[in-house]
């Protein structure tokens, strides 16, 4: 099953979230945490972008952008 560009978005939040609480508090567990999300969200990309017919890069940079810059999203 494909998943959507939804999906990617919410990934990519989650990465996020992972992000920040491995660089509040590094250590293994949040470092691995953050690793798994982060490789999740790429292995959806890839299947995203090749459901779609899209590049890979095109779609991860749509849903980092959706992520870290909403305020153009709603323009």
């Amino acid at each position: 099953m494909a998943h959507t560009f939804e999906d990617l978005v919410t990934l990519e939040r989650l990465a996020e979230e992972a992000h920040a609480a491995y660089t509040a508090a590094p250590g293994d567990d949040t470092r691995a945490a953050w690793l798994a999300v982060a490789d999740a969200f790429q292995a959806a990309v890839v299947e995203h972008a090749a459901a779609e017919g899209k590049s890979r890069y095109e779609v991860e940079m749509a849903a980092k952008k959706t992520v870290r810059h909403p305020e153009t999203e709603a323009a």
